[in-house]
């Protein structure tokens, strides 16, 4: 039924096609969704996990999931996490990782909405602590086309891996396109 509800909305209602769909051969991964210019970017993400039969997560601020708005953040796939603490934000995320081994997390390396001159490296050193590839997503509002790439394995090197990664990006653009990511 949620399935039915969801391609009615994100397909039908909303105009959203697929290019590709998520590479099922991986059983946990770091999902980097780009561009991340818009609040409408997770109801589209919300509707699409129900219709590829994808249980990916999303990690928020800790005082999100407080009640009576914490019940919607866990019942929407919504992971806490607690940046006060000692541990680091990264090494916290590698250990939900380590806790859940089919963990497929939801990340934008933007980290915001807004324009930004340069990603944040968190989502490349979750991945590259976790041991888990990196699966690229882009929500194409030019085109209202979602695809997925095939899975990375990283390298550990940072600047040689980063132009293969944005690669897919390119010629994809945000709902506010003033406000993408321009990718070298």
């Amino acid at each position: 039924m949620r399935k039915i509800l969801a391609e009615f909305i994100l397909l039908k209602l909303w105009g959203w096609k697929f290019e590709t769909v998520y590479p099922v051969q991986t059983k946990s991964s770091v999902v980097v969704v780009m561009p991340h210019t818009s609040y409408w970017d997770f109801p589209v993400g919300i509707l699409l996990r129900p219709i590829i039969h994808l249980n990916t997560r999303f990690i928020a601020k800790h005082s999100l999931f407080n009640f009576p708005l914490g019940y919607l953040m866990r019942g929407l796939g919504g992971i806490p996490v607690n940046r006060d603490k000692a541990i680091t934000f990264v090494d916290a995320v590698v250990q939900l990782y380590k806790n859940d081994p089919h963990l497929i997390l939801t990340i934008t390396p933007e980290g915001t909405r807004s324009k930004v001159d340069k990603l944040k490296r968190g989502f490349y050193q979750i991945a590259m602590k976790a041991g888990v590839p990196i699966v690229c997503c882009k929500f194409d509002w030019g085109t209202k086309t979602i695809g997925f790439d095939a899975p990375f394995y990283l390298t550990g090197d940072y600047e040689k891996d980063l132009p293969q990664i944005l690669n897919y990006f390119k010629g994809t653009h945000g709902r506010h396109p003033e406000r993408d990511f321009i990718i070298p």
